[in-house]
């Protein structure tokens, strides 16, 4: 008797074989020099806005690029047919599904390729043109993700469909040209988060409460990084300064321990929770543009006190109420927002942490490059388990019980733009 299940895994099996083939053969194309020559008409055909350059251009491209890497992916998709009916012979033809799925591929890029009328707004989805909808997706392409290929660094954000291989290979995120700002930049993580990202290619920028020129200490010399003054409560006088940021890192905070006086509260929520509020409010407006959309995010340290006692309860509390204003908020981003969930790292707020805090600026890059929206970096093996359930039950309540507001953050930065322009 035939069981349908394993027939099921099978052909998923086969089709996501499909697609791994065709993102190692799209990597192929920027580094194998005869593929590459193919494939650089598919970079010389689409402007910024995605409109073609030329119909000739645009159909070339695809009998260059898209054939082809439809035909591996038949071919090696025959192959895997092939094994699977000398390995799994009752089970088989449940492979044909990888072969069926990539036809669908092959005749419409052939069919783009002949000129057919439609054929392009109904197979070529990711290079439409028109105004983004959404942020880049996490786990499927969308056209924000692919446009980053094209315009934002070519060497980055190869796959097709699904990210898992740009997830893998840490080219789901390119920081390489990207301006990075990180708030609480003359504390211990801030420095460090400022050296990792100036070594993974980004143009840094510390924003500190501090007076002091924030230097980097790089191979044994000292780098100087712009430095801008600022403190909680005056987030405005950053707008000018956010216009030009690509990714915000909101890092900064106090922990006053086992203080519970009314100032010690006050000065808990002000700082940890309603000043890295507003900045992220603040962010959001400048995100206008298909390219804001595309490239612009923002990184919010809520800590590990989101879901595990820091034993020290205002921290605890502050950091709480920081995790779920951002959970509500980014149902409706205009851009990615990521959290940082950070375990006890030694540091000058927290002198008995256990983590290297090197070593978690580093986790914290490697993450983002990998595209993870929930950065966790602990050594609590609970946190892994309890924040995911507590962070997916959170958003869906947020979800179900409160309405969309991306018309109004839209409304918002239209009028903050047109406000800029007046000034």
């Amino acid at each position: 008797m035939v069981n349908y299940w394993i027939v099921g895994a099978v052909a998923i099996a086969s089709v996501f074989w499909a697609e791994i083939v065709r993102d190692f053969y799209h990597v192929a194309s920027h580094y194998v020099p005869p593929l590459q020559k193919l494939h650089n008409w598919h970079h010389r055909v689409f402007r910024p806005n995605l409109t073609a350059v030329s119909e000739t251009i645009y159909r070339q491209a695809h009998w260059r690029h898209d054939v082809p890497e439809a035909g591996a992916m038949m071919v090696l998709g025959l192959l895997l047919w092939l094994l699977a009916y000398f390995v799994l012979p009752a089970y088989h033809w449940g492979a044909a599904a990888g072969c069926i799925y990539t036809l669908g591929f092959l005749l419409s890029a052939i069919a783009r390729a002949c000129g057919i009328k439609g054929a392009d707004e109904l197979t070529d989805i990711t290079h439409q043109p028109g105004e983004f909808q959404t942020a880049p997706g996490n786990w499927f392409v969308n056209k924000p993700y692919h446009w980053r290929h094209h315009f934002d660094n070519q060497n980055a954000y190869y796959c097709g469909t699904f990210t898992l291989i740009d997830k893998l290979m840490g080219t789901a995120l390119s920081l390489k040209g990207k301006t990075v700002a990180v708030t609480g930049a003359s504390g211990t993580l801030g420095r460090l988060l400022l050296k990792h990202l100036h070594k993974a290619g980004a143009k840094v920028i510390a924003l500190s409460s501090g007076n002091e020129q924030i230097t980097l200490n790089l191979d044994g010399e000292s780098f100087p990084v712009k430095t801008v003054t600022w403190h909680a409560g005056a987030e405005a006088d950053l707008a000018q300064l956010l216009e030009k940021i690509d990714i915000l890192v909101i890092n900064h905070g106090i922990n006053v321990q086992g203080e519970r006086t009314g100032e010690a509260i006050a000065n808990s929520y002000e700082i940890n929770t309603f000043s890295a509020w507003r900045l992220m409010e603040l962010f959001f407006l400048t995100v206008r543009t298909n390219e804001n959309i595309a490239c612009k995010e923002v990184w919010i340290n809520t800590s590990e006190a989101e879901v595990i006692p820091a034993v020290s309860p205002l921290y605890e509390l502050s950091k709480r109420a920081l995790g779920d204003l951002v959970t509500l908020r980014r149902l409706d981003a205009p851009c990615i927002v990521r959290k940082l969930i950070l375990g006890p790292f030694k540091s000058n707020l927290n002198p008995i942490g256990i983590m290297s805090p090197d070593w978690v600026a580093q986790q914290i890059v490697k993450q983002a490059k990998a595209d993870v929206r929930n950065i966790i970096v602990t050594i609590n093996p609970l946190t892994l388990i309890v924040f995911p359930v507590k962070e997916f039950f959170v958003s869906l309540y947020f979800q179900i019980f409160s309405r969309k507001a991306v018309a109004e953050i839209k409304a918002s930065s239209e009028k903050s733009s047109v406000e800029a322009k007046i000034n």
